[in-house]
C-alpha cells in the first residue's frame, strides 16, 4: 500500500491561522457591504465650513433661508454643461450624511439624490447625494451668522467627497439677496406707510383748520347779526322819524322860538338830547334843532 506523507503540527496550525484569517477578513466585507451610507458623514470628510455675517434680524434671515430652501435649486454645482443650474433639491428634517449638529442656533438641510459627478465636489466621479447644512446663529439682534456645509457622498463606494466651498458660497449669495429683496420690501411697504400717514394727517390737519374757520365763520356771523341787532335796537333808542308833513324845527324848546327848517312827513332824524316834552335832533343834512315829543314816532 502507498504510504500517505507525513503532516507536520507546524503546516497544520499556519493552516489554521490562514483559515482563520480569511474569515475575519470575508466578515469585514460582508459587514462593509452591509452598511448604509449614513455611517459615512459629511464630518468625517474634514471639509472647511463657509460662515459669514449676514445684517437683519432672525426673522428676516431665517425667512432668506427658507426661501432658498424651497427653491429646489442646489446653488455652484451642475451636472451637464448645457444645464448650469441642478434642479430637484428638496428640503429635508435631517440627513444621515451629517452628525448630529451638536452648537447652537437653527439647523436646515437641503439634499439632492441620483446626482452624477457633481462639479466642485473633490474627486466625484460616481453617482450620489449631495447635503448641505444651514446652520443660523445670532450674534446680535440685528446680525445673524451663517454657516453652511455641503457634502457629495457616493451611493455605491459610500465615498465622502467634499466640497471646494462654491456650492457654500453660492447658497451664501442666494440667501443674501432673498434677504435683501424681503429687506427691500420691508423699507417699502415702511415707506408706504409712513406717505399714507403723513398724508393722512395733512388730509386731517385740513379737515380740523376748515373745521376751525367754520366755527369762526359762524361766529363772525354770529357776531355780525348780534351787532346788526344791537344796531337796530340802537336806532330804534336814538332815531325816529316826522308823524306829518309841515313839522317845525325849532331853534329852543318852547313853541315860540324860531322856526329853522321846515320837516317832510317820515324824515328821520337822530336824536341828540331827550327831555321830557323836547327832542335834540340832527337831521339827515346835519342841521340841528328842536322837535316837540309827539310830533315824532320812532322808526318801523
Amino acid at each position: 500500500m502507498p504510504v500517505l506523507p507525513a503532516v507536520s503540527s507546524t503546516s497544520s496550525g499556519m493552516e489554521r491561522r490562514r483559515s482563520v484569517q480569511i474569515g475575519i477578513f470575508a466578515g469585514l466585507v460582508l459587514i462593509r457591504a452591509g452598511f448604509d451610507v449614513h455611517v459615512i458623514r459629511a464630518d468625517q470628510a474634514a471639509s472647511p465650513s463657509f460662515a459669514s455675517e449676514l445684517m437683519g434680524s432672525e426673522s428676516e434671515v431665517l425667512e432668506a433661508v427658507h426661501e432658498v430652501l424651497e427653491d429646489h435649486i442646489l446653488h455652484g454645482t451642475r451636472v451637464f454643461e448645457r444645464e448650469p443650474t441642478l434642479t430637484g433639491a428638496e428640503e429635508v428634517p435631517s440627513t444621515p450624511l451629517f452628525g448630529k449638529w451638536q452648537g447652537g442656533g437653527r439647523v436646515f438641510y437641503k439634499i439632492r439624490k441620483d446626482v452624477v459627478a457633481p462639479r466642485h465636489f473633490k474627486e466625484s466621479n460616481d453617482e450620489g447625494t449631495i447635503a448641505v447644512r444651514y446652520v443660523v446663529v445670532p450674534v446680535t439682534a440685528e446680525r445673524m451668522r451663517v454657516q453652511i456645509d455641503a457634502v457629495f457622498v457616493e451611493s455605491a463606494h459610500r465615498a465622502v467627497h467634499a466640497s471646494d466651498l462654491t456650492v457654500e458660497a453660492s447658497e451664501f449669495k442666494a440667501i443674501q439677496e432673498h434677504l435683501q429683496t424681503i429687506q427691500f420690501a420691508a423699507q417699502e411697504a415702511a415707506d408706504i406707510k409712513r406717505r399714507r400717514d403723513s398724508a393722512e394727517l395733512v388730509k386731517q390737519t385740513i379737515i380740523r383748520k376748515r373745521e376751525d374757520e367754520s366755527t369762526l365763520l359762524a361766529s363772525a356771523q354770529s357776531s355780525v347779526k348780534d351787532l346788526e341787532a344791537r344796531v337796530n335796537n340802537l336806532r330804534n333808542e336814538v332815531e325816529r322819524r316826522v308823524r306829518a308833513p309841515g313839522t317845525e324845527l325849532k331853534a329852543a324848546t318852547f313853541q315860540s322860538s324860531a322856526k329853522l327848517a321846515m320837516l317832510p312827513a317820515y324824515t328821520e332824524v337822530v336824536v341828540v338830547i331827550d327831555t321830557p316834552h323836547w327832542y335834540g335832533v340832527e337831521t339827515p343834512d346835519g342841521q340841528r334843532g328842536w322837535v316837540a315829543i309827539e310830533q315824532l314816532e320812532p322808526l318801523p
